[in-house]
C-alpha cells in the first residue's frame, strides 16, 4: 500500500485542519507530528524527519494543530489541553482510514508539541506504540507524565541547557521506559550541520524497535 496525499482531519463544528500524509510500501507503524509553537505541518524541520522515517518503512502525517484563526491568538499556541485534543482529533480520523487503522500509530513532537503528545497519550494510553520529543517542553505535561504508559525518547541539544533541565526533571517523573538522548553541541532547534539527521535517526530507531513485534530489537 502507498498513500501520498493531502488530508483533512475534522475538529468538530464543520471544521477540519488540513494535513498531509504519506505511507511508503509495506509500511510497519504511523508517525504523527505534533508541531511547537509557531510551526505548521510545513516544518522543514520536521518534513526532514518525516522524509527520514518514510526511508525506514514508516508513514507519516503531517497536520496543523490550529485553525488559521486559532493560529492568530498566541494565547493557543500554549494551550496543552486545546493541543492534546487536536492530537485526539487526529488519532481518531487515523482510526477510522481502512488504510491507516492497522497501522502501529507513535507520536512525534517538538517544543510545545512534545506536550501535547505525551498529554494525549496519557489520556488515551491505549493505541500509541512510543514517542519521542524533540527539544520538547515536555514539563508543560505537568501531572499528566505519570500516566504515560508508552515508551518515551526525550532528544535534547547539549547546548539547549534549560530546555535539557526541563528535560530531565520531568523525566525523573516518567513511570515508562524512557530515555534522554543528548545530541552534542546541538541548540534548539538543531540547525548545527547533522544534528537534525542524528534526531531523524534516533527517532526512527526508536520507534521501529518499539513496533509490535519487534521487541527483539530492544
Amino acid at each position: 500500500m502507498y498513500f501520498d496525499d493531502d488530508v483533512a482531519i475534522p475538529i468538530g463544528a464543520g471544521k477540519s485542519l488540513p494535513g498531509h500524509c504519506r505511507v511508503p510500501d509495506a509500511a510497519r507503524g504511523l508517525v504523527a507530528f505534533v508541531h511547537g509553537s509557531g510551526s505548521s505541518r510545513h516544518s522543514p524541520r520536521n518534513k526532514l524527519v518525516a522524509d527520514h522515517l518514510n526511508s525506514r518503512g514508516l508513514g507519516t502525517l503531517l497536520f496543523d494543530l490550529l485553525t488559521e484563526n486559532e493560529g492568530q491568538r498566541r494565547q493557543n499556541v500554549f494551550d496543552i489541553d486545546l493541543l492534546a485534543d487536536r492530537v485526539g482529533n487526529a488519532r481518531d480520523w487515523v482510526a477510522e482510514q481502512p488504510t491507516l487503522s492497522g497501522l502501529a500509530l507513535s507520536l512525534f513532537g517538538a517544543s510545545t508539541g512534545a506536550a501535547a503528545a505525551l498529554v494525549s497519550a496519557a489520556v488515551q494510553p491505549e493505541g500509541v506504540a512510543a514517542v519521542v520529543s524533540r527539544g520538547g517542553r515536555v514539563d508543560l505535561a505537568g501531572p499528566w507524565l505519570s500516566k504515560v504508559r508508552a515508551p518515551c525518547l526525550f532528544l535534547v541539544g547539549e547546548l539547549d541547557q534549560q530546555v535539557l533541565i526541563w528535560n530531565q526533571q520531568s523525566a525523573r517523573n516518567l513511570r515508562c521506559e524512557h530515555r534522554i538522548e543528548v545530541v552534542p553541541e546541538a541548540t534548539h532547534l538543531f540547525e548545527e550541520p547533522g544534528a537534525l539527521e542524528q534526531v531523524a535517526e534516533s527517532a526512527a530507531s526508536w520507534f521501529v524497535s518499539h513496533l509490535p513485534g519487534f521487541e527483539h530489537v530492544r
